[in-house]
């Protein structure tokens, strides 16, 4: 194999990542950057998925720390991490994965005011993560503005089946009100405003409907408000948005090539 390889236990490790996308890609993702912002109940699955997969560095952003309420279906979150901060413990478990990774950790929020900020180290590639519309807004602004690939998670909460999972362009997601309304504003500020064009964002989301809480939750001690999140579909999000970002890595390696 290649360089990259040849540490006996470093092939071990990846020598599968190889095989199945190809030595040349594998080169490209260990020396890809890809910023993870959002390290929750699809962010934290994200990352390891992509620590898994032989990506170089990674810069993750979350200013949140391990809650019990995490437990149901955020990776970090056990009994052993309650309190800690969740890019702290993402990232040891990096290091474990691949100690050759290199890990930049952003303990803050992605807000309007700081994008430009937390943006200036130049990741090959955004995964968006989050759930705050304003701060969504901002970064696919940032992003389309200066190019830099973005895929973004939508809402995964209130939804049951992983098998509704889809991708597409902004322009054609369904049956999700946070992307909706990301759209509605974007198309505000003269951006695709023709219905058919399309954002050139690539987004992960589900076509299953919102599942109310208040239907199956029977105890008056169980907090039911909002709505539930099953990691079987937080998971999977995750899954889906890193294939996407291999795919995206994959398509800037041939067009620099």
């Amino acid at each position: 194999m290649t360089d990259l390889l040849q540490d006996d236990e470093y092939e071990r490790r990846f020598a599968g990542v190889a095989k199945i996308y190809g030595d040349s890609a594998f080169q490209h993702y260990a020396q890809s950057h890809v910023m993870v912002i959002g390290i929750g109940g699809v962010g934290s699955w994200a990352v390891e998925a992509l620590a898994r997969t032989g990506i170089g560095e990674l810069t993750l952003v979350d200013m949140d720390v391990v809650a019990a309420s995490n437990i149901n279906r955020q990776l970090p979150a056990m009994s052993s991490t309650l309190g800690h901060e969740k890019i702290n413990v993402m990232a040891e478990r990096c290091r474990a994965i691949n100690p050759r990774i290199k890990i930049n950790l952003v303990d803050d929020y992605l807000s309007p005011d700081n994008v430009k900020a937390l943006l200036a180290t130049a990741p090959d590639l955004i995964l968006d993560c989050i759930d705050d519309v304003k701060a969504k807004l901002a970064l696919m602004l940032h992003c389309r503005f200066n190019k830099i690939p973005l895929i973004v998670s939508g809402g995964a909460g209130g939804k049951l089946d992983p098998l509704k999972i889809r991708v597409a362009d902004l322009s054609k997601t369904e049956q999700d009100p946070m992307l909706a309304k990301l759209r509605a504003q974007l198309r505000s500020k003269g951006i695709c405003k023709k219905p058919k064009e399309k954002f050139g964002i690539t987004c992960v989301y589900s076509i299953d409907n919102l599942f109310s809480s208040a239907d199956v939750c029977p105890s008056a001690g169980l907090r039911c408000g909002g709505y539930g999140s099953a990691v079987v579909v937080t998971s999977s999000f995750a899954m889906v948005a890193v294939a996407e970002v291999l795919k995206k890595l994959d398509a800037l390696q041939a067009k620099n090539t």
